[in-house]
């Protein structure tokens, strides 16, 4: 098999973001892969827009990279104790689109957090509209990096030993489920 490819997907849209750095973190913790990184810059949903004029092409491209995708990987931030506008409008966007792009697809979701729980209840959020979706959510101990802000090195690395072995056992079961043994 040539090697595996991840989506990874924020639902931040600040290019220095937490989730960000947590995101590509999670990425090299996968290995090696052709890594795709989403774009969730897309209008809102909108079913007068879908019925005038279709699906728009930034949500197509996103399900275009989720159908060429062998496995997914979702960084959550946590707004107001909830899951962030941008992601659950992507979500919203891509279950509209013929042939059910996320049905049985390899998924992990982590998060990163100002606040002391990680944002443990926009990931609980976001595996909730997962399941609607149908992806296959890969089991283990949840990745929340609480306090986000002391985590990270000036490089976007994790500092934390425990985040890091806990992410790495969660890529690698990821990884596991679409490469070979």
């Amino acid at each position: 098999m040539t090697k595996p490819t991840l989506l990874a997907i924020s639902g931040s849209l600040r290019k220095g973001s937490f989730n960000r750095m947590l995101m590509h973190e999670a990425a090299r913790a996968f290995g090696d892969a052709e890594v795709l990184v989403a774009d969730l810059n897309m209008p809102l949903y909108d079913g007068d827009l879908e019925e005038s004029k279709g699906i728009p092409a930034q949500v197509q491209a996103l399900a275009d990279q989720i159908s060429a995708a062998d496995a997914v990987l979702i960084s959550s931030p946590e707004y107001n104790k909830g899951i962030p506008g941008v992601l659950k409008n992507a979500l919203d966007w891509v279950s509209r689109v013929p042939g059910a792009v996320l049905n049985g697809k390899p998924t992990v979701v982590v998060s990163a957090a100002a606040g002391r729980t990680g944002g443990e209840t926009a990931q609980f959020m976001v595996l909730s509209c997962l399941t609607q979706l149908q992806v296959r959510l890969m089991p283990g101990p949840s990745v929340l990096v609480a306090a986000a802000s002391n985590e990270f090195d000036e490089n976007g690395n994790l500092k934390n030993e425990l985040y890091k072995k806990t992410l790495t056992t969660r890529m690698q079961a990821l990884r596991a489920e679409v490469v070979p043994t």
